[in-house]
């Protein structure tokens, strides 16, 4: 039986976990979504690097980074100054670690769908061809027009012409 990493469990805490959700809100923004797909992605991140000595590690001081980076609190940021931050550090190891982690359990939030406007999986339910499949009712009607044109859309230069032999 595998033995789990002693990690000490206080290494993330509160104000940790307080940047990792307005890290989250501002890398992902969408003004429909409320805050608890946020608060569930972050708690599910936190739980997820205290299998690893080395994610907690790199988590850990990524997420105090941000204070310094942001001259005080990153958590207290407004959404333009929190951008701002994270442009800067697109590159940091345990920012492309948490935009791995953070897409797939974001988006797989049932509130998330909700507020998308996804419905879920279709197969359970007889699949999209008679359940939604043409439900676009995000988009404007279609324009369909009958096309007059004479049936020669090219005009043929007269050496291009057909010689009659």
């Amino acid at each position: 039986m595998a033995t789990q990493p002693n990690i000490d469990e206080s290494a993330l805490g509160a104000d940790d976990r307080a940047n990792l959700v307005k890290l989250l809100r501002t890398a992902y923004p969408h003004a429909q979504f409320p805050d608890g797909p946020y608060e569930r992605t972050a708690d599910k991140i936190l739980e997820q690097v205290h299998e690893s000595v080395w994610h907690c590690t790199v988590l850990s001081s990524g997420l105090r980074s941000l204070d310094s980076a942001a001259g005080g609190p990153f958590r207290d940021l407004d959404d333009t100054a929190a951008a701002g931050v994270l442009t800067k550090i697109a590159d940091a190891e345990f920012f492309r670690f948490i935009r791995g982690v953070a897409v797939p359990i974001l988006y797989d939030d049932h509130e998330v769908w909700k507020a998308l406007g996804y419905e879920g999986e279709s197969f359970s339910q007889g699949g999209y061809l008679n359940r939604g499949f043409d439900d676009l009712d995000w988009l404007p009607d279609p324009r369909i027009e009958e096309y007059d044109a004479p049936s020669a859309f090219v005009e043929v230069a007269d050496q291009d012409q057909l010689k009659e032999a």
